[in-house]
């Protein structure tokens, strides 16, 4: 690959202050964009739907409002990505699937909405896997096309990775932000559960589906975060609540210096490869007194099974829809969660829902000791396969209880390719999860210098 455009390796924040001063246009930061993915999307294959003139039309309009004396917003100028699961009035959504082809939606998803009032630009529509779930997508891993992206919201971490745009929006249900995050080398934040509407989204599973963000910095993915939180009528998951101030609290010094929980998610010793299981005993070594290991209570051990119930469950139904109309279309991954879900019992599926309070209950015994838990943000590095999309299972607990997760991306495998650290926080306390993240990013690496 050719020499990369600087500004398009500048950090979020400094990049949005450079477009609000007008010492960058946004023209010509789009124009750089695109000049980006017009030479590496034909590796990539980050996007689904991208219309230049589109993107610039909107950068040129962000520019005169700037130069008129009229407010801008806190995105001002920048491009983001949409994972293909969003809608957005008037630009193809198609949910990854053929089902979908030619489906162009009247209205902006919610999320869309607060994007564009926060002067956000739409650069167009990333990836996904197909119905954001596990059947691998077309998008290959910036880092090495030998390796998977990850999934479901593979163009979305792809893109970010491969800096043709500095921001993203995907979705979790199970690992589909931070996995994909982890593999190909960028922050991935999922907030807690209902921080962001998802009206306009496609429905997978409502008690677990979350809107999550990718970005190239802590900061940046906190910005962009701030700008979509927020109450839904629309969305029952959401509540009436201030808006947490993430960028102002993420940029400052915590009072104390945090103290971290390591945590063995269920079945890390038979799954975690060796890479990772050495990477984070250095880390905890490194982190001294400020890190200790917390066992998970045995309960643990079955919430990615329970996970899995709930997801299956409602994918049966708000997938039947899919099946009714093109069975013969749907994947074998697709087909075998539906019809798992269609054999769950009712009081099963209940009694895996009341388990969440359970295990935040567990977790809040953790939280009490520290400032955030520590964890492998995936198995290992990217595997060298596109008949994956790598292993969620360092995820769905997470998702499952709804706390906020942020990976940073920390380590480097022997083969090169990415490995993030993954920070989970309690419930609600996502701008104190991000303070903690960047300050680990900040000790960790003098660490690595002195």
């Amino acid at each position: 690959m050719s020499t990369i455009n600087p500004l398009l390796t500048l950090e979020v924040v400094e990049l949005r202050d450079r477009l609000a001063s007008g010492a960058v246009r946004a023209v010509e930061y789009v124009e750089a964009c695109l000049a980006r993915i017009a030479e590496i999307e034909p590796q990539v294959q980050a996007w689904a739907w991208l219309d230049s003139d589109h993107a610039i039309a909107q950068a040129r309009a962000l520019d005169a409002r700037r130069q008129s004396g009229a407010p801008i917003g806190p995105l001002h100028g920048l491009p983001v990505g949409l994972k293909d699961v969003i809608d957005t009035a008037k630009i193809p959504t198609e949910n990854g699937t053929v089902l979908d082809k030619g489906r162009v939606p009247e209205e902006d998803a919610v999320l869309v909405s607060r994007l564009k009032a926060a002067g956000a630009i739409i650069m167009g529509k990333t990836v996904s896997t197909e119905l954001a779930f596990m059947h691998p997508s077309k998008t290959r891993n910036p880092h090495n096309p030998d390796h998977t992206p990850g999934g479901s919201s593979a163009g979305s971490a792809a893109a970010v990775a491969a800096a043709m745009v500095p921001l993203a929006v995907g979705t979790q249900t199970g690992g589909s932000v931070i996995r994909p995050a982890s593999f190909c080398g960028v922050v991935g934040f999922k907030p807690t559960f209902g921080a962001i509407a998802r009206t306009g989204v496609l429905s997978q599973s409502p008690s677990l589906d979350t809107i999550g963000v990718f970005a190239n910095s802590i900061t940046g993915a906190a910005m962009v975060a701030e700008s979509l939180f927020g109450y839904d009528a629309g969305d029952p998951a959401t509540e009436p609540s201030p808006t947490p101030r993430l960028v102002d609290v993420a940029k400052s010094d915590p009072l104390v210096t945090p103290m971290f929980a390591f945590v063995r998610p269920p079945q890390f010793d038979e799954v975690a490869d060796k890479e990772t299981i050495m990477a984070f005993r250095e880390i905890t070594e490194m982190l001294g007194d400020q890190c200790f290991e917390a066992p998970l209570p045995k309960a643990f051990e079955d919430a990615n099974a329970l996970r899995a119930r709930i997801n299956f469950a409602e994918m049966a139904k708000d997938y039947y829809g899919y099946e009714k109309r093109g069975r013969d279309h749907l994947s074998p991954e697709i087909l075998e969660a539906i019809d798992k879900g269609n054999d769950v019992k009712a009081r099963d599926y209940l009694a895996a829902l009341d388990w969440r309070k359970v295990l935040n209950a567990g977790l809040d015994e953790v939280f009490n000791r520290c400032d955030a838990i520590i964890t492998p943000a995936a198995t290992g590095p990217a595997p060298a396969n596109h008949q994956t999309t790598g292993n969620p299972i360092f995820n769905g607990l997470w998702t499952f209880c709804g706390t906020p997760a942020v990976t940073i991306p920390l380590l480097w495998s022997e083969g090169g390719m990415p490995m993030g650290v993954q920070l989970v926080g309690r419930i609600g306390d996502d701008a104190r999860l991000m303070r903690t993240a960047n300050w680990l990013k900040s000790h960790l690496s003098s660490q690595e210098n002195a």
